[in-house]
């Protein structure tokens, strides 16, 4: 649970950094790295979804797989979320946050840090590895990684980003806390499918930073829940 923590940690630092900096910065100069960022972020996660669909055969050859999977996955839980009106509620709640505080930019800040460093299979694992054993080095690599994001996240949309090392925290720590039954199902082709829906939502992130394109990323959250629920009927039949 310390991994975790230090994580959590890592990003409220980040955060404050980054906010250090911002205050000196152009609105052009905000606009242009909020493009800039955007970009690095759909290349993270491009990356992130080709790693997880492809793998390379003995022969050199590439064999995919997992993309219906994905549609589906897609398909159902952003249904899910347009009907629970997901993005609304949080965009309501971080509103009133916003007004209360005097806090301008806040959603945007929270949504997209903590998409970028609640998804991916490294907090998966580490918190898993730090459950179960104890190892933090997973956690405490990702913790570096974190702070660095979150330094130049922080530095263009503000204080929400500072937020979002709390549901790091819960997220994280209910893996760790609950390693020993999750470590028999958070492996092979299920992590590698929530991985790449993950993925996909941190290119829609990307977009939303780099575009006026704006993907409702909080109503397509319900996606990373399809994979496990459908590779949980497999176990039953």
């Amino acid at each position: 649970m310390i991994g975790v923590l230090i994580n959590g940690a890592a990003v409220l630092f980040g955060g404050f950094i980054g906010l250090l900096f911002k205050k000196g910065i152009p609105e052009s100069i905000e606009k242009s790295m909020n493009k800039a960022l955007g970009l690095v972020v759909i290349i993270i996660g491009i990356n992130g979804v080709i790693s997880n669909m492809f793998r390379t055969q003995a022969d050199g050859s590439l064999l995919s797989s997992g993309e219906l999977l994905l549609v589906i996955s897609f398909t159902i839980g952003t249904l899910a979320g347009e009907i629970l009106k997901l993005d609304d509620k949080i965009n309501a709640f971080s509103g009133k946050i916003e007004h209360k505080f005097k806090i301008q930019g806040f959603t945007a800040g929270f949504i997209t840090a903590s998409s970028i460093c609640c998804i991916g299979a490294m907090g998966i694992i580490g918190s898993l590895t730090s459950g179960l054993t104890g190892d933090n080095s997973i956690l405490i690599t990702k913790s570096i990684l974190d702070l660095v994001i979150t330094i130049v996240l922080a530095a263009s949309l503000g204080f929400g980003v500072m937020f979002s090392c709390i549901p790091l925290v819960i997220y994280q720590g209910s893996i760790c806390l609950f390693a020993g039954f999750l470590s028999n199902i958070l492996v092979g082709e299920l992590l590698t499918q929530v991985c790449m829906v993950g993925f996909t939502l941190i290119i829609c992130v990307g977009l939303n930073l780099m575009t006026d394109i704006k993907f409702k990323t909080v109503n397509m959250l319900p996606s990373l829940l399809i994979p496990v629920i459908y590779y949980g009927i497999r176990m039953l039949f």
